[in-house]
């Protein structure tokens, strides 16, 4: 991560020696889209055909499922992404999920989550949130936190890739890329700089 900050930045960084776990590491930016969307509208339309639950119900609390993406967001991408690990396996580990990124920002193919570590991530929170929102409310609740995640993946994906000259989308890709170039202990939410000024990372 320092390697990135003081400007050493490369391209096409390779993490694994073997070619079938570096292969891994790679996603086309539509998998996201394709593995993700059909489950989130499946988890939507399942709220209201089979558990009948009032469309106007659904729409509020698919609303809070967005509203709780954005903070998930902020939260993994300021203390998971960027944990300051002592160990060498901590920090071997923390470069593999985020580091490189910072190292290569420009690389396509891992601008986007792998399937293989968003389904354990998306897993383990669909079992965190159920602790707290009640069945079958969980499924509206995770199928619009998911188009969240996408919301997010694909905002990121253009900041680094669009010239993005509406006047938010540049606000927002303006402050990625001071996350990127400048400072990357500040400016940690990319869909949304809600949470950067709640907690005053702007």
């Amino acid at each position: 991560m320092e390697q990135a900050i003081k400007g050493e930045y490369r391209d096409n960084v390779r993490l694994f020696r073997n070619d079938f776990l570096e292969a891994l590491t790679h996603v086309h930016p539509l998998v996201p889209l394709l593995c993700w969307s059909p489950v989130a509208l499946v988890l939507l339309w399942r709220s209201v055909t089979v558990h009948g639950l009032p469309a106007g119900s659904v729409l509020g609390v698919a609303v809070l499922g967005m509203f709780v993406w954005t903070l998930t967001e902020y939260l993994a991408h300021r203390f998971l992404f960027h944990f300051p690990a002592r160990s060498r396996a901590g920090q071997y580990l923390v470069f593999l999920f985020h580091g490189v990124h910072h190292v290569s920002p420009q690389d396509k193919t891992r601008l986007v989550m792998p399937p293989a570590g968003a389904i354990i991530l998306m897993a383990s929170l669909w079992g965190l949130f159920s602790l707290i929102v009640p069945r079958p409310w969980i499924e509206p609740f995770m199928g619009a936190f998911i188009i969240g995640y996408l919301i997010y993946d694909y905002i990121h994906y253009a900041t680094h890739h669009f010239p993005m000259r509406n006047r938010l989308a540049h606000y927002l890709k303006r402050r990625h890329m001071q996350h990127h170039f400048r400072t990357s202990e500040t400016k940690f939410g990319v869909s949304s700089p809600l949470w950067d000024w709640v907690f005053r990372t702007m």
